[in-house]
């Protein structure tokens, strides 16, 4: 079992660790059929309609140290291309240069994406084995805005699946009734707050305006 450094603490505080798959196993009953059957490692016609209609995505990865990063990707409705039955590849876009989740790639293909559809309370889940390509012929079919990927990541399906809606109608997600974006500070505040940066306040405010959507598809 991998150790985490609030050990001590959690003792402490009464909890009561689970350090088995036969001790959840117990804690959450068996599995039922309809979850075991839903898994497939092959495109169905629904995967690619819901692919095409899919505008997000989250991405999964973990590192060779087993590190994890889970990262969002957004484009017009479809940015996903299918290829074949087995894989599909995704375009990148500009943003921060971090990359953790393509130099998590390099050092461990395994990834995990969930796709949503705004409205959908269901998701579709794939999990498989990912690569990093900087030219391929499907490119100029990824073209946004006068903005061709500089790279994309392929992933070859090993699990793929449609996952029920239980967590988005508990949460509410897509009520706009339930929805409070005001209750947090604005990001420039955020920023300013938790990260070392020269910028005012005011100069903030002013990079995450209105004008920094013109700068989406721009490197």
């Amino acid at each position: 079992m991998i150790s985490w450094k609030g050990d001590a603490v959690a003792e402490n505080a009464g909890y009561q660790e689970i350090t088995s798959a036969a001790e959840l196993r117990e804690l959450l009953g068996e599995v039922r059929p309809r979850a075991v059957t839903k898994e497939r490692v092959m495109l169905h016609e629904r995967d690619r309609e819901w692919l095409a209609a899919s505008p997000f995505c989250l991405i999964a990865t973990a590192g060779a140290d087993g590190d994890c990063d889970v990262s969002p990707k957004g484009d017009p409705p479809g940015f996903t291309r299918v290829l074949d039955a087995t894989s599909i590849a995704i375009p990148d876009r500009p943003g921060n240069r971090r990359a953790d989740g393509f130099l998590n790639v390099l050092a461990n293909p395994h990834v995990g994406l969930v796709y949503l559809v705004p409205g959908r309370n269901e998701t579709l889940r794939i999990n498989g084995r990912a690569r990093l390509v900087r030219e391929a012929p499907f490119f100029d079919e990824m073209i946004v805005k006068g903005h061709r990927p500089a790279l994309a990541m392929v992933v070859e399906i090993e699990q793929i699946f449609f996952h029920c809606g239980k967590a988005f109608m508990r949460s509410a997600l897509w009520k706009p009734e339930s929805w409070n974006p005001d209750v947090l500070p604005s990001h420039a505040q955020i920023v300013k707050s938790v990260q070392q940066t020269q910028e005012t306040i005011e100069e903030l405010e002013q990079y995450y305006g209105a004008q920094y959507e013109t700068r989406l598809y721009r490197a």
